[in-house]
């Protein structure tokens, strides 16, 4: 089951990124996605899960963000069971 958040925005702010509506909805997604990884609320895999990428791409994607990933939580653990 899936939900759906709502989020009311002004026409200008997806205008200013030069995006449309569908492009701001996934870079809003992806922007929470990778936020909620910073801090520690979830994994990397369950970002990549929820955007429907390979866990390898999230990881990929977090230097757009410039997020480093090789301190994480979520690597330490791949590392303790590797």
């Amino acid at each position: 089951m899936s939900q759906v958040i709502t989020i009311d925005y002004p026409d200008f702010l997806a205008n200013s990124m030069r995006l449309n509506a569908h492009e701001f909805e996934k870079e809003i997604k992806l922007s929470a996605l990778v936020k909620l990884f910073e801090l520690g609320k979830i994994s990397s895999g369950t970002a990549a899960k929820v955007l429907k990428i390979s866990r390898v791409e999230f990881l990929e994607l977090l230097a757009d963000y410039k997020i480093g990933f090789l301190e994480s939580n979520d690597l330490k653990e791949d590392f303790k069971n590797a």
